[in-house]
Parts: C-alpha cells; structure tokens; sequence
C-alpha cells in the first residue's frame, strides 16, 4: 500500500479521501453542470464507484484524484490529481493531471492553486519530463486554467476520447503540456 500525498496551499487541502466524503462527493458528480464535463450525467451508484476507484488507486499507487478541501470551512469541493495513462490509447502516454470543482467555486482560482501545488507535486516525487492535461475542445474554462498554469498547447497529441460517442459534444479532445522545471 502507498500513501496518498498530502498537499497544502494557501486555501486548499488536497488530501487522501474518507469515509465521511461518500456524499458530498457523489452530491458533487452527479451535478449536470460537472457531469457536462467528465462524460456524464453520473448517477450516484456510477459517482460511488469513482470514488472507490480513486481510493483503490491511490492506495495501490499513490496516483489518483486527491480530494480537494476548503481551508476555511472544511468543505469537500472537488477533486485533482495524477494518473497514469500507460496503455489508455489514443490516450497520451505519461502522468496526466485532471481537476474538478463544485460550481460554485468556478472562477474563485481554486483549479489553478490545485493543479499548480499538483504538478509540483508530481515533479517532486516521479520522474516524468512532463504532466499533461486534456479536456474537450469546448472547455473553455480548464483551457483558461492549463494557460494560467503555463502548460503549451500541443495539438499534435490531440485525439478523440475512446469512451465518448461520436457524436458528444467532448469527444474531441485537445492537449497542454507542463515540461518538468529546469535544475538550477
């Protein structure tokens, strides 16, 4: 068993899931305006097997989507983390970096302070030249944080995701690329 990293920012906790997050985070998945966006809807079952599935990865790995807490009131309001994506074609292959938050928290700056304590993170402890991140071409808002976070487009790696119809509105999706910091 590995242990799931323990991140702090500034606002945010980015920890290992507990028992007490079951709810609010199938509450959190089952929402249409975030399902909109991973593929869903999501129906509670399916929102608890994700969370069994990042709790099992997490534990055999030490990569999987870290809860992500609020400082200031202790409220679950998302998830970020690492994952592997070796023998996921057309998925790129390497250490992708995914995030997502409760509505009500879009635009507070809370994807970027995630994802950036995230990838430092990632480059701390694996080996990995580079963390990338994909999401579908009419996300404009994870664009906006991948820019934010500094990432490069890299539309060579574009492809079409494998588990959406091809005719959702996600199923072309777009890539950015953090390259690991220079030693110096």
């Amino acid at each position: 068993m590995t242990q799931a990293p323990r991140i702090e920012t500034e606002r945010l906790i980015l920890r290992d899931w507990r028992d007490g997050d079951r709810e609010p985070y199938a509450d959190f998945l089952i929402d249409p305006r975030v399902g909109a966006w991973l593929g869903g809807p999501f129906t509670r079952d399916q929102a608890y097997e994700r969370l069994a599935n990042n709790r099992a990865s997490l534990a055999e790995t030490g990569l999987g989507r870290l809860a992500v807490e609020r400082r200031s009131d202790g409220r679950l309001i998302g998830h970020c983390g690492l994952a592997s994506t070796v023998g996921r074609a057309p998925i790129p292959e390497g250490l992708e970096i995914a995030w997502s938050l409760v509505p009500d928290t879009w635009g507070s700056g809370f994807a970027t302070e995630a994802a950036r304590a995230v990838i430092a993170e990632g480059f701390a402890s694996h080996e990995a030249a580079e963390i990338f991140a994909f999401t579908g071409r009419t996300n404009l808002r994870s664009q906006a944080v991948m820019q934010r976070l500094g990432m490069r487009r890299r539309p060579e790696r574009d492809f079409d995701h494998p588990l959406l119809a091809d005719d959702h509105p996600l199923k072309h999706h777009i890539v950015f690329v953090a390259e690991r910091p220079a030693q110096g």
